[in-house]
């Protein structure tokens, strides 16, 4: 079935008291695939990460856990979401240990080579271009960086069928692999190789150093050359 335009809104923006009901409900209907990320992120303790598309927070709080002697920084473009996200983790706020930002993924306010880490599940569709998001991303994380995605594709008939098209955009694995590979990520591709498209797809990927890019950028000249 289905979902109602106006349900599918609030996990995209949510606001209201529909959109605490939508992060309560989020907040334990997507826990299992949110910890399946988590543990592909390999948190070290003097992490710096970023949980892009944090939402109702609780992630961030499992995340300073592993990073006890590090950073959690959650974004989310809804005003609400982060609301109920520092409330929920108010003591780890408090402490400085934990930080909340309202700001998008094509836009994050944060200085270049920042993050050691960065987690984004099932956040992606919301966005309008792919290869934006994923450079900013890829300018907020030092060289070497871990980025964990998990998401749908549009080879997942049930989801395709079950979100409205005007909200959420499923797109191709061959197409969101691109657009990591032109922000300067590497991908591990045995990783990829074991994914099921008809199911939340998982990557991982390492931000390429500066050289690595530029070698990269040379190659790809020489072979259109």
């Amino acid at each position: 079935m289905r979902r109602p335009k106006f349900i599918a809104e609030q996990a995209r923006h949510a606001s209201g008291l529909l959109g605490r009901v939508i992060a309560f409900i989020m907040a334990r209907e997507t826990w299992g695939e949110n910890r399946r990320a988590m543990e592909a992120l390999d948190v070290s303790a003097a992490d710096h990460i970023i949980d892009i598309g944090c939402g109702h927070g609780r992630s961030l709080g499992a995340l300073a856990q592993h990073a006890a002697k590090g950073r959690v920084v959650g974004v989310d473009p809804s005003d609400l979401m982060a609301e109920i996200a520092v409330a929920r983790n108010r003591a780890l706020v408090k402490s400085g240990r934990v930080k909340v930002a309202i700001a998008s993924a094509g836009d994050l306010p944060f200085s270049p080579d920042t993050f050691d880490k960065a987690l984004c599940v099932h956040v992606i569709y919301f966005w309008k271009d792919l290869r934006t998001s994923f450079r900013e991303i890829a300018r907020v994380m030092k060289p070497n960086g871990r980025f964990v995605l998990l998401f749908r594709t549009d080879a997942d008939e049930a989801a395709v069928a079950a979100f409205p098209a005007e909200v959420y955009s499923f797109r191709p694995l061959s197409e969101v692999v691109a657009a990591l590979n032109d922000a300067g990520f590497a991908i591990d591709s045995q990783l990829l190789a074991q994914q099921e498209e008809k199911s939340p797809v998982l990557l991982v990927a390492t931000k390429r150093h500066a050289m690595a890019r530029a070698v990269d950028a040379m190659k790809g000249r020489q072979h259109a050359s």
